[in-house]
C-alpha cells in the first residue's frame, strides 16, 4: 500500500492506495467514531462490492445503513441527494454517523454533498472504485450535483477524512470508464509534468492492458499533483486550482449539450483538452505547442480527439455560464507548452465562436 497526505492543517488526510483495501477494516477505524455508517453506492457497484465492505465495517462494531443510486451522471441530481437524506432521516442517523461513498465519480460528488449538507455535516470518507475517481474526483473536496443548465452548478467544497483507493476494483470496469480515467491522467501530465507526459506515452500498451505496477505508480502521481494543487488553493481562489480545469471548460459544454451519460466525462476532457490545446496554438499562437503529440496519446489510450458535430453556439452558451468566468468573460485554461498551463481570463467571445464552429463543422 501506498499513502500519500492531502496537507490541509487541521484538515489533512490520508490516501491509501493499494490492493485489497476494500477488506481491510483497518483502513476505515480510524475515521469512524459514531455508531452508524450510512454505505452510498449505485446498482452496478453494489453487487460487486457492497457486501465485502459492510463485512468490513460491520466487523469494526458499526451499524450500516445501505443506500444505493441509480447508476449514471444523468443521475447526478437533487432527487439522488434527497434519496440520501431521506434514507439517512428514516434510520434515524445523527451527526456522528460517518458517510463511505463507494463508487465512481458521481457517487462521489452527490454522497459529498450530502456529507457537507446533512445536519450542516457529517464525516465523510471516499472510496473510490473507477480510476477517474481515485486519480482525481475522490481527492480535494469538491462535492456537486448538477443543473439541467450546467455541470456541477450547485455543491460545496468539503473534504473526506480518507480516500482508500483499492486498485482491484479496476479490474471490473468496463473499457470505455476505464479510458475516461486515463483522461484524467494524461491531464495532470499536460499541465504539470512534461516528464510524466512522456512517462504515459511510453506505457500506452502497459496502460491499455491494466498492469497493476503501472497504474498503481500512474495513480499515486496523480494523487501527488493533485494533493499538492489542494494544498496550496483549496478553494480555487488563487489561480492554481483552476488549471486542473483543463479540458474542462469544452468538456463540460460537450457533457451538458449531448445531454449527461451520452459521453463519459473523460471522454469529454479528453476532446476538451485536444480543443484546449489547438485553441492556444491557433489564437494564442503558440506555434510550438505539439498538438499532434496531445492528440496521438488519447487517441492510444482509446479516447475521443475532437468534438462531437453539435451546433457552436450552444457550445458557447454553455461555456459562458461556466464557474470560472469573471464579469460574464469566458476564463479558459490554455497551454503553453507540455506540462505548463496558463488561465486566460480575457477569451474574447467572437474568436471563442469562431474556433468552435472551425471544430464542430462537418469536413466538406
Amino acid at each position: 500500500m501506498q499513502t500519500l497526505t492531502v496537507s490541509l492543517a487541521d484538515r489533512s488526510y490520508p490516501i491509501h492506495i493499494g490492493s485489497g483495501l476494500l477488506a481491510d477494516a483497518q483502513s476505515y477505524a480510524p475515521f469512524i467514531t459514531g455508531k452508524t455508517v450510512a454505505i452510498v453506492t449505485n446498482k452496478t457497484i453494489a453487487p460487486l462490492y457492497l457486501q465485502q465492505v459492510k463485512t468490513t465495517i460491520a466487523a469494526l462494531g458499526k451499524t450500516i445503513v445501505e443506500i444505493i443510486l441509480p447508476n449514471g451522471e444523468e443521475h447526478k441530481t437533487a432527487a439522488s441527494l434527497d434519496a440520501i437524506y431521506t434514507a439517512m432521516l428514516t434510520a434515524k442517523c445523527d451527526r456522528k454517523t460517518t458517510i463511505i461513498a463507494l463508487g465512481g465519480g458521481v457517487i462521489g460528488d452527490v454522497a459529498g454533498f450530502a456529507a457537507a449538507t446533512y445536519q450542516r455535516g457529517v464525516p465523510f470518507i471516499q472510496v473510490p472504485t473507477t480510476l477517474l475517481s481515485q486519480v482525481d474526483s475522490s481527492v480535494g473536496g469538491k462535492t456537486a450535483i448538477n443543473h439541467a443548465l450546467g455541470k456541477n452548478m450547485i455543491g460545496a467544497f468539503y473534504q473526506p477524512l480518507a480516500v482508500i483507493s483499492d486498485t482491484e476494483t479496476l479490474k471490473t470496469l468496463p473499457p470505455r470508464e476505464y479510458a475516461s480515467g486515463l483522461a484524467e491522467v494524461v491531464k495532470h501530465a499536460l499541465i504539470f509534468d512534461a516528464d510524466h507526459f512522456a512517462e504515459l506515452e511510453a506505457n500506452t500498451d502497459a496502460l491499455n492492458a491494466r498492469d497493476a505496477t503501472v497504474l498503481t505508480r500512474v495513480i499515486a502521481h496523480s494523487c501527488k499533483i493533485k494533493a499538492d494543487v489542494v494544498k496550496q488553493d483549496e478553494r480555487e481562489t488563487k489561480d492554481i486550482r483552476a488549471l486542473l480545469n483543463l479540458g474542462h471548460t469544452f468538456g463540460h459544454a460537450i457533457e451538458t449539450e449531448l445531454g449527461y451519460g451520452a459521453w463519459f466525462h473523460g471522454e469529454a476532457v479528453a476532446a476538451g483538452c485536444v480543443m484546449a490545446a489547438q485553441y492556444s496554438r491557433g489564437i494564442g499562437k503558440k506555434a510550438h505547442l505539439d498538438v499532434l503529440r496531445i492528440q496521438s496519446l488519447f487517441a492510444k489510450l482509446n479516447l475521443p480527439v475532437a468534438a462531437p458535430k453539435v451546433p457552436a453556439k450552444n457550445l458557447l452558451a454553455h461555456m459562458q455560464r461556466d464557474k470560472k468566468n469573471e464579469g460574464g468573460v469566458v476564463t479558459l485554461i490554455l497551454l503553453n507548452r507540455i506540462g505548463e498551463a496558463i488561465v486566460d481570463k480575457r477569451v474574447p467571445e467572437s474568436d471563442l465562436l469562431a474556433f468552435l464552429e472551425s471544430q464542430v463543422a462537418d469536413p466538406t
